[in-house]
């Protein structure tokens, strides 16, 4: 009888615990691991909603209660900390190598697109061992097959595999097409390899495609007054310095500078040594790969992240910042502001890649000191963001427009700014997807969109900026 006594008053203790966890300590709101803003507590619906009677908000309620757990994140790691060695490993334990399959859609939608993570079109559907191709769902496998992350404890690397067999078809089309919409500017495309195609370990090349197929397939099918500015070459030739990232699937500002420069030469403007440059670190970064890959070693191999601003050059940075929804639809334009091209951003902080412009949803333009009457627009994923700063003493003025957040009419804005020069500057996963959205600019109207900021000026106003 006192054993039942003991049993219960140790039951009851264990479950104020809980309570007292799940009801009295703060839920966040936030999840780091998954870059995605928790689900928010339902407002109470009037008593004429069918909410109620329906279940749908008790419904939302539990959704709530779930995904806000006190110690979320705590426990997810300690939940990868366990699954750690469930993965599919490949080859000796002292190689050291897992590969994760994608077997469900992460929450990183923005990057996920970028990546390529969408429905090819129709030109470029040619992996014909895929199954279900047709299936958005199985279109999104097929760009993000997978995570490898490879390495020894502390110093892993993660790369995304890549699925994609020749491709690029569509996206050499449309760069075919800004060549004649305009034929006095010079078109040049640059298609980024990712770090798969210089890190991955011989014996987890089964898991992954050839990036080099496709970016050869692309630049065979452009014509010849479209420059292909093939990097793939210059970047294996410093493969040994820290030119991607190895826990964020973008590529190191240092591999940016060196891309930059072979840009540079087939445009024929002048480019700055790395010496003229000042260096900066943030440490202990860890990124994206992460959140891909729920890979607990990721965590625990924070990396510099090292990126370069130029010395003794004005430049004068002007903003034009889109409000997307969250389908990253842009819903409205704000007024051009003067601002900084480089952030900065503490030790620690998952976010640093975001150093350049801030992010993605916005145009930038950048005035230089250069007077050679050249005037580059970079159209670009988020890879171009870490190789437009390298340009300030090629070009009289840098444009940068993300692919993804666009709300003018290409053939209005070239003219208009007096373009001399389009370079179109995507990964490889985001080639293999095509390139619809850069054709969509050259028909659309200006300011599509509802929610339109009447006050945006005519005439965009700059800043100095040292």
């Amino acid at each position: 009888m006192k054993q039942s006594y003991i049993y219960i008053t140790v039951m009851i203790a264990v479950l104020l615990c809980v309570l007292t966890v799940f009801y009295v300590f703060p839920r966040p709101t936030f999840s780091e691991l998954e870059r995605r803003d928790l689900t928010e507590l339902p407002m109470f619906p009037s008593m004429e909603s069918d909410s109620l009677q329906s279940g749908a908000y008790t419904a939302e309620i539990s959704r709530w209660f779930s995904d806000t757990e006190p110690f979320r994140e705590e426990l997810l790691q300690l939940s990868m900390t366990l699954d750690q060695y469930m993965g599919l490993k490949i080859g000796s334990p002292e190689e050291q190598v897992t590969f994760h399959a994608a077997d469900q859609k992460s929450n990183e939608d923005a990057d996920m697109e970028e990546l390529g993570m969408v429905t090819p079109t129709t030109d470029d559907r040619e992996i014909e061992d895929y199954k279900n191709k047709q299936n958005a769902t199985e279109a999104a496998k097929i760009a993000h097959a997978g995570i490898i992350v490879c390495g020894p404890e502390g110093k892993v690397r993660a790369m995304s595999a890549y699925h994609g067999v020749n491709g690029g078809n569509t996206y050499a089309r449309v760069c075919n097409e800004y060549k004649k919409a305009f034929p006095d500017v010079n078109v040049y495309c640059m298609v980024i390899p990712t770090a798969v195609s210089f890190y991955c370990p011989d014996v987890a090349k089964q898991n992954t495609k050839s990036e080099l197929a496709t970016i050869r397939n692309t630049y065979s099918l452009l014509d010849d007054s479209v420059k292909a500015v093939d990097i793939y070459t210059v970047l294996g030739n410093h493969a040994q310095e820290d030119i991607y990232l190895r826990t964020d699937h973008h590529w190191a500002p240092l591999g940016a500078y060196y891309a930059a420069e072979r840009f540079a030469k087939a445009a024929e403007v002048p480019y700055r040594p790395l010496s003229e440059y000042n260096k900066h670190v943030v440490h202990d970064f860890v990124g994206t790969m992460y959140g891909f890959s729920h890979d607990i070693s990721v965590k625990q191999s924070p990396e510099d992240f090292v990126y370069y601003t130029p010395k003794d050059s004005a430049y004068q940075t002007t903003y034009i910042v889109y409000t997307v929804n969250k389908s990253y639809k842009v819903t409205a334009e704000g007024a051009a502001y003067k601002g900084k091209f480089f952030g900065h951003f503490k030790d620690g902080s998952s976010a640093a890649y975001c150093v350049f412009m801030g992010g993605d949803s916005k145009i930038t333009q950048v005035r230089t000191s250069q007077k050679n009457g050249r005037r580059l627009l970079i159209l670009k994923d988020s890879f171009g963001n870490a190789l437009a700063g390298y340009l300030f003493g090629s070009f009289e003025e840098v444009h940068v427009v993300d692919g993804r957040y666009f709300t003018k009419n290409m053939k209005e804005y070239v003219r208009d700014n007096s373009i001399t020069d389009i370079l179109f500057c995507n990964n490889v996963f985001k080639v293999y997807a095509g390139g619809d959205n850069y054709r969509q600019f050259l028909k659309q109207t200006s300011w599509p969109y509802k929610g339109r900021n009447p006050a945006v000026p005519k005439t965009v106003s700059v800043s100095q900026e040292q």
